[in-house]
């Protein structure tokens, strides 16, 4: 298996998943597919990052600005938000792979692997179920890289979000901004 088509969330998580692939010796093509990134100025910061991480490794990435719609997001998880991670994992996965598929590759894998923050298991899981027999999902965890990846960002000067992406997570994330609610 040679060519490969990653999935890729932001800048940071690229990183050591991009140079672990590189080095393992697949022939890598990104995929910046991210539709429920909230807001569009944070879509924006993120693909800029993906972006400068690949031109910096010498990767080339395929952009689906066109296909940003976090609404159609909000509808798949609906009254489903205890379990809109999912949904997430299963609508940016589903794509890649219909992509890699569609494109030739060889087999397909996601940066979501790379965050201590994700359900490492779920998006595996998810990756299996989505393979084909010409187009198979290729599993790391890469995990490993965490530290290296955060350290390696800061030096490059990428752009590092501070939630995961979704609306649910930004107001998790700042939800202390609040305080106790007198």
């Amino acid at each position: 298996m040679k060519r490969l088509l990653l999935h890729i969330c932001c800048g940071p998580c690229s990183i050591t998943t991009l140079t672990t692939l590189l080095g393992q010796g697949f022939e890598v093509t990104g995929l910046f597919h991210n539709p429920n990134i909230h807001p569009l100025t944070e879509y924006v910061k993120r693909r800029d990052g993906c972006l400068a991480v690949a031109e910096r490794l010498g990767v080339k990435v395929i952009v689906k600005d066109d296909e940003y719609d976090p609404k159609a997001w909000f509808r798949d998880v609906a009254f489903r938000e205890g379990n809109r991670c999912f949904h997430c994992y299963a609508r940016r996965l589903e794509r890649t792979a219909a992509i890699a598929k569609r494109g030739g590759f060889d087999g397909f894998s996601t940066t979501l692997l790379y965050s201590k923050y994700q359900k490492h298991e779920d998006i595996a899981a998810l990756g299996r179920d989505m393979e084909s027999p010409t187009t198979r999902f290729v599993y790391h965890d890469f995990r490993e890289g965490w530290s290296e990846g955060i350290e390696t960002s800061k030096a490059w000067g990428v752009y590092r979000q501070q939630y995961c992406g979704c609306l649910y997570s930004e107001n998790e994330r700042y939800a202390r901004l609040l305080g106790s609610g007198s």
